[in-house]
């Protein structure tokens, strides 16, 4: 599998309205089934395309990325009141053990799953907690998102959740990405 950040200096194509096509707002939040006083994480948020259609759900949502750049751009384009800005690599979250009610990925997961990442999910998300991972899968054709071989397939996904204690409650492989929904 290739560990890769998405190149800062392509951001602009995170704000196009065609990556609804593979994972839609309404999509999105029927996953999360997001709770008015929950504080969650979008890992991998990138310019806070998909924070933008969760912030209004929650009571606080940290936009969590590796890339300060990519906070930069976010800025520019305006942050939600309820939305903190988090720059961090999933493998080494600055919460506490247990503060968040649930986390997300949209498209991200293929950049910082490993077995540390996975660890650090399961300290920092709350028993009974929920993280949605909606990403490219290792089975598609390639036609969009990053080279399959740098991709997972949801069975990967599965095992690695299952072997740090989360429980897997929705499972589904599509043409080119995979859902998975888990509790800790």
């Amino acid at each position: 599998m290739g560990f890769h950040t998405f190149d800062a200096d392509s951001a602009s194509k995170l704000e196009d309205p065609s990556r609804y096509r593979s994972l839609s707002r309404e999509e999105l939040l029927s996953y999360i089934d997001p709770d008015p006083s929950a504080t969650i994480a979008d890992l991998g948020s990138g310019t806070g395309f998909y924070t933008d259609d969760i912030a209004p759900y929650v009571a606080h949502v940290y936009a969590v990325d590796v890339q300060e750049e990519m906070h930069e751009r976010y800025r520019e384009k305006g942050v939600p009141e309820n939305a903190e800005l988090v720059t961090a690599d999933v493998a080494d979250l600055p919460f506490s053990d247990d503060e968040l009610d649930g986390a997300f990925s949209t498209m991200t997961f293929h950049e910082f799953a490993t077995d540390e990442s996975m660890a650090e999910l399961a300290r920092v998300v709350r028993p009974g907690g929920r993280v949605t991972v909606v990403d490219w899968t290792a089975t598609g054709e390639g036609h969009t998102g990053p080279p399959t071989d740098e991709r997972f397939a949801l069975g990967d996904a599965v095992e690695m959740f299952e072997a740090v204690g989360f429980t897997v409650t929705h499972a589904v492989s599509r043409n080119e990405t995979f859902v998975c929904i888990v509790r800790r």
